[in-house]
């Protein structure tokens, strides 16, 4: 049973690989250009950020220090509820900010070039604009002021929200994306040329993939620092 299966693997891979390029074959030559930009453009965008790790990790130290010098324990006492789960958001956001407006010059060249792109598949057109609007939107926010507004919350005694958190929270959460992104409507479009540099792509984005697993600590330091339940 074992040696049939291992056998029937390398086929499918070889049908899939054929299937693929067949339909790149078939691709109109604008389809096909759009995805080579496309791919070189989200390379260019997680090699940048690979890169930048170091930068993120100090500007992750810079979010904790200043709550450990501006408002350390500042939710104690405070109940876990709806309101320290937004505010949880809020620090998430504070700390994923800190980190992308230290790389806004790559984030911005990959929202000029993705930006402008289109496939005669329309839900490909979608999904990458999708994703640029979402990277557009939430790069673009100010860092919140954490202290300034669980401060706030204390002072209503833990019953009312400020408005900023409201608002941040109301950008910031649906607009929340990771580095790098290749919708799988992509590969009907790829030529074996662009495999290459998809790999290499694929291994960066694991290693912003742990540099975020890793940032958790940092947020559970922080959420420690404040006395805030999520």
């Amino acid at each position: 049973m074992t040696r049939s299966r291992l056998l029937v693997v390398p086929s499918l891979v070889a049908v899939t690989s054929i299937a693929a390029t067949a339909a790149c074959a078939l691709a109109s030559p604008a389809d096909v250009a759009s995805t080579r930009t496309y791919i070189q453009a989200n390379y260019a965008l997680v090699q940048a950020g690979a890169k930048r790790i170091p930068v993120f990790e100090t500007a992750l130290r810079g979010v904790v220090h200043r709550i450990r010098l501006e408002c350390p324990g500042a939710a104690a006492t405070s109940p876990q509820d709806a309101e320290s789960t937004q505010l949880s958001d809020e620090v998430i956001g504070a700390m994923v900010l800190a980190a992308a407006h230290a790389d806004l010059p790559a984030i911005h060249a990959f929202i000029r070039v993705a930006g402008r792109l289109r496939w005669s598949d329309r839900a490909l057109t979608s999904a990458v604009h999708g994703y640029v609007s979402q990277l557009e939107a939430g790069s673009a926010l100010a860092a919140p002021n954490v202290c300034g507004d669980i401060k706030a919350w204390a002072a209503s005694g833990f019953h009312t929200l400020p408005a900023s958190t409201v608002q941040f929270d109301r950008v910031f959460m649906p607009n929340w994306v990771a580095l790098g992104e290749l919708p799988a409507r992509l590969a009907a479009y790829e030529s074996p040329a662009e495999r290459a540099l998809l790999n290499r792509s694929n291994q960066l984005e694991v290693r912003l993939t742990d540099f975020e697993a890793a940032a958790v600590e940092t947020w559970g330091e922080i959420m420690n620092e404040l006395v805030l339940n999520p």
